[in-house]
């Protein structure tokens, strides 16, 4: 299936655009910008990063990976006496409604955090939790969160060791809002980031898309659908661990290139951030990509794209050529990757782009999110 590239003015026209430097143009916030989306990229890159650039944060990770040098750490669990490599992420969740079909606003904030660190190639060990409690949320639906992220901590092997609360008036916010952040160590040495897709690369998913997000829409009562749908909120760090274990086997731990949790904004999206970040051209095929039948349905219906709704479950991996097939095989056999397969490729030309060749063998460009599709979707 894979094709020759051929230029055109259209593809020229992109990859021009791609290469400029994103503005933020807006004078107010919009629901836009917290999509994950080409909205919250130009807020990202074109206000925080001016008042907040440093050599970390400018790479635009999920996670900033940084060593401590020094002579023994608590967090280094083999006692070695080098420095020692961490990764530290944060991040909010204002998901609506917050209990839902698979998981509740608190399992979500654990599998979130766990699996942006798991994305550096961590063992995620530590977690914090920050609460916003809007005056008059129910105790009972407290205890059910807390409940829930208690388990989510002990299945993701992490512990919850600090934390804060606010009460806001009645009105200031809607119900819970919770911020978790983590921080994880890097045992193995694995040098992961969008800056790595190389050409020749494959592009692996671990599991059939859209099903958070679509599990969203129906709980809101959005569609009136009776669907087995559930929201795919898992922690990944296992599943990360077994490819990274399988890599090392063969020696070929720098053969994972690229590893990222597709949530707000798809699979699309990352896919585009992976290509603009690598400045290689990425290109996927329908044919291949794994869908349910209940998220295509209700995607037609609301005139969706199932490549641009949330998963919070899901991994992206591009790695190199020789170890695609040994990794899926080794997925395959972890609860959190039994449906994973390759979608595509990378190559070198047109740079920073994504496409699709569709069922009907044609090619269609696949942007990055424009607009939102699913508002407070995590």
């Amino acid at each position: 299936m894979p094709t020759e590239f051929i230029s055109s003015p259209l593809f020229e026209r992109v990859e021009r655009a791609r290469r400029r430097k994103p503005k933020i143009k807006d004078t107010h916030i919009t629901l836009a910008h917290g999509s994950g989306g080409r909205a919250m990229h130009e807020l990202i890159e074109g206000l925080f990063l001016d008042y907040l650039k440093n050599p970390l944060l400018e790479k635009l990770e999920d996670q900033a990976v940084f060593e401590i040098p020094q002579h023994s750490s608590k967090l280094n669990g083999n006692g070695n006496q080098g420095a020692t490599r961490l990764a530290f992420t944060t991040d909010s969740y204002v998901v609506d409604p917050i209990f839902f079909r698979g998981g509740d606003i608190g399992k979500l904030a654990v599998h979130g955090t766990v699996n942006d660190l798991a994305m550096s190639g961590a063992r995620p060990v530590y977690l914090s939790a920050g609460f916003i409690i809007e005056e008059g949320f129910a105790v009972d639906d407290l205890k059910q969160v807390l409940a829930s992220m208690r388990d989510a901590a002990h299945e993701a092997g992490v512990d919850i060791v600090t934390g804060d609360t606010k009460v806001v008036q009645k009105g200031s916010a809607d119900k819970l809002f919770i911020n978790t952040s983590g921080i994880g160590v890097i045992e193995h040495p694995v040098d992961i980031s969008v800056s790595r897709a190389a050409t020749g690369d494959k592009v692996i998913v671990s599991g059939s898309i859209g099903d958070h997000g679509t599990t969203i829409l129906i709980a809101r009562g959005e569609l009136e659908l009776e669907t087995d749908i559930a929201s795919d909120s898992a922690p990944l760090n296992s599943l990360v661990s077994d490819m990274l274990d399988e890599a090392a086997q063969g020696s070929r731990l720098d053969g994972i290139h690229v590893l990222r949790d597709p949530t707000r904004g798809g699979v699309a999206t990352t896919l585009n951030e992976i290509a603009l970040g690598s400045e290689r051209y990425i290109e996927i095929y329908e044919s291949r990509i794994p869908v349910r039948e209940e998220v295509k349905g209700a995607c037609e219906i609301l005139g969706l794209d199932a490549l641009y709704v949330a998963n919070e479950g899901k991994l992206i991996a591009v790695v190199a050529d020789d170890i695609a097939e040994a990794l899926v095989a080794r997925m395959r056999k972890n609860i959190y990757g039994r449906d994973a397969c390759i979608i595509g490729e990378v190559k070198a030309e047109p740079q920073g782009i994504v496409s699709m060749v569709t069922g009907f063998g044609g090619t269609r460009i696949v942007d990055m999110l424009v607009g939102e599709q699913l508002p407070r979707i995590c």
